[in-house]
């Protein structure tokens, strides 16, 4: 009979984005894109949008470089295994396994990431804050479209660090189910693949949105989407004044996203653990 490959874990979320939180700060498990699929599984697994591996930088060979100016690495996957850049909620969440667990004792800490090194801020109200960076718009634009059925809508393009395609709607409700992921036309506009986001304005300085995320779906909430939806709407009548602070309503709560003079996008809503236990992986 073979051994039983038991490990802890602990499940959080930010504003309804939810993940499994793997400890392994020694960096001795070497996750598969089967184990995470089946964590990630609601009905065969735990259940989540995508995997939060906690690791010492150190013992993360490609992003070694990354050990000086962050203790630890967020190793995080998609729902279906893949690799992605950055999590904005993730993020969140992980500093907030990171305090509660006794690994940090500082209100404020650096995590290191595929996307690179962010800043996070554990507010007193208890939200958290982390530092997205800049939003990287792509060198050429050029005409791109969202499809859905025979609806189709100009989009607008965006990293951080993930890609983003923002669709700015009258009603969210114009995305329909979103059961599966919207065309993005041409084809190769991202060849990485792409988070859609719906957006709209519903007062000045504040949205709704609904998101598609690549590799998961539909889910309750995306930070690195909220900052794409933020930056883009602080456009749509040309170059903003900042600093500026944008509220978004996302299906699992709200979120507020700040780009302040230097153009820095800060990311702030909650972040919670809601059970830990054991799990066996396949």
């Amino acid at each position: 009979m073979a051994p039983l490959n038991e490990v802890k874990f602990i499940k959080g979320h930010g504003t309804g984005n939810d993940f499994v939180i793997i400890p392994d700060v020694d960096g001795y498990l070497d996750l598969t894109a089967d184990q995470v699929r089946f964590l990630c599984d609601r009905h065969r697994g735990i259940g989540a949008d995508g995997v939060l591996r906690v690791v010492r930088t150190k013992h993360v060979a490609e992003f070694i470089d990354q050990a000086a100016g962050a203790e630890f690495f967020m190793d995080y996957r998609n729902a279906d295994g893949s690799l992605a850049e950055m999590c904005g909620n993730g993020a969140r969440v992980f500093a907030r396994y990171l305090d509660a667990t006794g690994l940090i004792t500082d209100s404020e800490v650096n995590i290191a990431s595929r996307g690179g090194l962010y800043p996070v801020t554990l507010n007193s109200d208890l939200s958290v804050t982390v530092d997205m960076g800049r939003a990287h718009p792509p060198e050429v634009q050029g005409p791109a479209m969202v499809v859905i059925g025979e609806r189709t809508w100009p989009l607008v393009a965006v990293r951080v660090p993930n890609p983003h395609a923002v669709v700015f709607v009258k009603e969210l409700s114009e995305a329909g189910s979103l059961l599966v992921a919207p065309i993005v036309s041409p084809s190769d506009f991202f060849p990485d693949g792409v988070n859609v986001e719906f957006a709209v304005e519903l007062a000045a300085g504040h949205l709704a949105m609904r998101v598609f995320e690549r590799g998961v779906g539909e889910t309750q909430s995306c930070g690195t989407g909220a900052c794409a939806v933020a930056w883009a709407s602080a456009r749509r009548s040309g170059e903003p004044t900042l600093p500026l602070t944008t509220t978004l309503d996302v299906p699992g709560g709200t979120v507020h996203v700040t780009e302040t003079s230097a153009g820095h996008l800060l990311l702030t809503g909650p972040a919670d653990l809601v059970a830990r236990g054991s799990v066996l992986l396949p």
